[in-house]
């Protein structure tokens, strides 16, 4: 496998870490706020219930029980009374009106009061924070004392909608931080990848391309990551010839630029290095490329 494709290897490895990770916080972001949503649902029923409380007292009923709130689909609740009880729709209006104000979910609500007995819709409103939108009639008829139910839905706002909203407005974002972090990594101001862990053997030059180095003969000779690489090629191939084209792509593509002299002048350093050793050569191939020839 070529060097370039282990560094895009690598470069990937550290892009999905990445966005695993912000994926990660936005899974926990959206799960807190999801936390914060049952808090205030249980705070808002406990409102709903205060509603039925109030209405029983000014139906001059003090001893009865208003029955747990019950969640009759997404965003509806309904309020249910142990007795029958009259009430006043303004009352209830503005009972409900000052009491939900203390919902930071609530906005625009419908309320429909129905008569568990006749099956039908006794009395119906429905309030927006737009005052113009709202619609109120029938404020000042008393209704009759009957069993009532009060179904109290709410427009889905909120933090279930800030909570879609976070987690759709996240995915641009890690796109574009992924985006970010694949091109800011350079494979030619990497380091040689774990793949090279061994010291290879040319002729009587010891490569290590892990700690970028050559020892001849006792020598130390250091090498830059560009000669490393350059090299670490060549060794992996003895004796075949290498392409120039292959050479640029694999060193410099990356980079987005391609300098044909930059080739050039690194294979003339890496000669001077190895000239210590007459057995090894890097010789042209006209019109081909390169040779690492090494001669045993």
């Amino acid at each position: 496998m070529h060097l370039s494709r282990n560094l895009l290897s690598g470069k990937r490895k550290y892009l999905f870490a990445l966005i695993l990770l912000l994926f990660i916080s936005v899974i926990g972001v959206a799960l807190s706020m999801e936390s914060n949503d049952d808090f205030d649902i249980s705070r808002r029923e406990v409102l709903l219930r205060r509603i039925g409380h109030e209405l029983l007292l000014q139906s001059g009923d003090s001893t009865s029980r208003v029955l747990p709130v019950k969640k009759i689909a997404e965003n509806e609740y309904q309020i249910r009374f142990e007795n029958e009880l009259t009430f006043r729709p303004d009352s209830l209006v503005n009972t409900a009106r000052r009491l939900l104000a203390k919902d930071p979910l609530t906005g625009d609500y419908v309320v429909n009061v129905l008569n568990s007995g006749k099956f039908d819709v006794a009395y119906g409103y429905a309030i927006s924070k737009n005052k113009k939108d709202n619609i109120v009639a029938c404020i000042g008829r008393k209704q009759p004392r009957a069993r009532y139910m009060i179904n109290v839905k709410f427009k889905p706002t909120g933090i279930n909608t800030a909570k879609n909203r976070y987690i759709l407005g996240s995915l641009p974002f890690l796109a574009f931080v992924g985006f970010i972090f694949f091109r800011s990594v350079k494979p030619q101001s990497a380091l040689p990848d774990g793949r090279y862990t061994d010291i290879l053997t040319l002729g009587a030059v010891l490569f290590d391309a892990k700690n970028r180095k050559l020892i001849i003969n006792g020598k130390t000779i250091d090498l830059t990551g560009t000669e490393t690489r350059l090299l670490h090629i060549f060794a992996s191939s003895p004796n075949q010839t290498i392409e120039r084209s292959r050479l640029q792509k694999e060193i410099w593509e990356d980079e987005g630029v391609i300098v044909g002299r930059s080739l050039d002048m690194f294979i003339s350093k890496l000669r001077k290095k190895l000239e210590f050793d007459p057995n090894i050569k890097i010789v042209v191939i006209r019109s081909k490329g390169y040779k690492l020839e090494i001669n045993s």
